[in-house]
């Protein structure tokens, strides 16, 4: 398990024992009810409450949010279940507008008295924030839509499927890697669901329901002779799907190292390769330092584009507002009012995009009730534009939202967080196979690794899970100690080739941090496979000096 997903999740099942109870939702409703969930009328009855009192009291803008979250964990290791647990969260949050200022509030006493008397605060905190001075909130304009819905696309809900369903699955898995020849193996089903109620002064009533799923598992094997080890993580993709997502179906191999996943994931058959692949790792050779091409999986590439594209492009480091999680950007206003900043080659095509199937950013409507869209980001290599909210829009001249805008809980205000954002397949019919046997002297990449990336989101080092050293057009057999360093306009530059839309597949991260208070989010990235040369590899284990 990576440290990131180790200290979410970890601080997930701490945060189940402080959750704020439900005894206020019963005044509302039956309680039997507040289990399936809070019918719509009631929600909108409760939410015109808020709108009503924030604009009687000085709003000149209100939204609400009703929230329900769920979380499951299950989780294994070697014959053993360590745990098993939910977590449910409910309550209402409410951000006003008043002299030209935010202001946001939020309770878990879901009631008529509780929504006005939180409105009451909000507009309070708004006025505020307003004898501080600056300049007034300038919202992008957005239409009420009325009263819609909208709900991840699934056809088996994971809250309804049995814990022993998944237990058993988890323990069955760590059974192959054991019976394979594995020291330590763990492994773990996180499930979550988002209800989510929108309602705002533009004359929307959204309704949503979100699912995501995220299986995982660590394999290590040890060579005690040498006193090392080596671990292979799954190559599953968390996802927006449900339980559906763990039917196997026939996969692809990967030139015959490990499989391929689309839209399905077969967690035995992939623990089945990464028990063999932990063993090749501990004897293969260490990687010779230089400059090599790099053909990178997707299951790799995601990270690359989350820490190089991802961030970079988010508005609110290039203005500065934001620099908690690795700073702000190089990607200043400057280079995008040019018009032909070169972020990378011409086989470079990135985007936002928010409406993906599957993917785990994927939403009708964002939270503050912009309905979502695809948008160019990098455009045959030039930064065309960025990722920005209702009121970041008017800085950069657009009429809309771009629709990212997210929360992590009811009781967290909404801001600016990155969309799914995806590096686009090529347009010329490319295998990697066909890709591979044009490399002279290369390094395949599979599955992401460790990362370090400066303050500026410029200069980086990314590592992986597998290396397989490419001689002449052919896979020579797996490398060890590998990482490479660039900086992002250098290594965005240097991609030669993608291949074509039947590579394309997802990655992603479930916990992406931002923001102080932190919070977290979802977010999905898709690539195909793709060609960078002449970039620097570096061996992780020699010392300088």
């Amino acid at each position: 398990m990576r440290r990131r997903d180790f200290i979410y999740l970890t601080g997930m099942g701490a945060g189940a024992m402080m959750l704020p109870g439900m005894n206020a939702l019963a005044k509302t409703i039956d309680p039997l009810q507040a289990l399936e969930g809070v019918d719509a009328k009631i929600k909108k009855e409760l939410a015109d409450v808020a709108l009503n009192t924030a604009k009687s009291n000085g709003a000149s803008y209100a939204d609400v949010r009703i929230g329900r979250y769920l979380n499951q964990f299950v989780v294994t290791r070697e014959n053993k279940v360590l745990n098993v647990a939910n977590t449910e969260s409910y309550g209402i949050g409410i951000r006003v507008i008043a002299n030209g200022c935010w202001g946001f509030a939020a309770t878990n006493d879901v009631t008529k008295e509780g929504m006005a008397k939180t409105a009451l605060k909000a507009v309070a905190v708004a006025k505020a924030n307003a004898k501080i001075g600056g300049a007034p909130v300038q919202l992008a304009p957005q239409k009420g839509y009325g009263e819609v819905s909208w709900k991840t696309p699934l056809t088996k809900n994971a809250f309804e499927v049995p814990i022993k369903e998944k237990v058993d699955l988890l323990l069955n898995a760590n059974g192959i890697a054991m019976a394979g020849g594995a020291n330590f193996v763990n492994s773990i089903m996180f499930a979550v669901n988002e209800q989510k109620y929108f309602a705002s002064t533009d004359g929307s009533y959204i309704d949503q329901d979100v699912h995501r799923l995220y299986p995982s598992f660590t394999v290590t094997k040890i060579d005690p002779t040498a006193g090392s080890f080596e671990t292979r993580r799954s190559l599953s993709s968390p996802v927006g799907m449900g339980y559906e997502y763990l039917d196997p179906l026939a996969t692809e191999k990967v030139l015959g190292v490990t499989p391929r996943y689309k839209k399905r994931y077969d967690m035995l058959e992939d623990i089945k390769f990464a028990t063999q692949q932990a063993g090749d790792k501990l004897k293969a050779k260490s990687v010779e330092p230089g400059k090599y091409d790099l053909v990178l999986d997707p299951s790799h590439l995601w990270l690359t584009i989350h820490e190089s594209v991802g961030h970079p492009t988010e508005l609110d480091r290039v203005l500065g507002y934001e620099a908690n999680f690795a700073g702000t950007s190089f990607l200043t206003l400057d280079k995008w009012k040019s018009g032909n900043f070169k972020f990378g080659s011409d086989a470079v095509n990135i985007v936002g995009d928010k409406t993906q199937v599957g993917s785990l950013g994927a939403v009708g409507y964002d939270d503050e009730g912009v309905q979502c869209k695809k948008w160019d980001i990098i455009k045959n290599g030039v930064l065309v534009n960025y990722q920005a909210i209702r009121d970041q829009a008017h800085i950069i001249g657009l009429n809309e939202s771009q629709g990212c805008c997210y929360s992590q809980s009811w009781q967290d205000v909404q801001f600016q967080r990155m969309p799914n954002v995806s590096l686009q397949p090529g347009k010329n019919p490319l295998s990697v196979d066909e890709m591979i046997k044009n490399v002279e002297k290369g390094v395949y990449i599979i599955g992401d690794g460790s990362f370090s990336i400066d303050q500026q989101r410029y200069n980086f080092q990314f590592g992986g899970q597998l290396f397989y050293e490419i001689k002449e057009g052919k896979i020579a057999g797996m490398l060890n100690d590998v990482a490479y360093q660039a900086n992002t306009q250098e290594f965005w530059n240097s991609c030669a080739k993608v291949c074509d839309e039947r590579d394309y597949r997802l990655g992603g991260a479930f916990n992406d941090g931002k923001g102080q208070p932190s919070q977290s989010s979802a977010v999905s990235h898709g690539a195909s496979t793709a060609l960078f040369k002449g970039v620097n590899v570096i061996n992780t284990k020699r010392k300088i000096g």
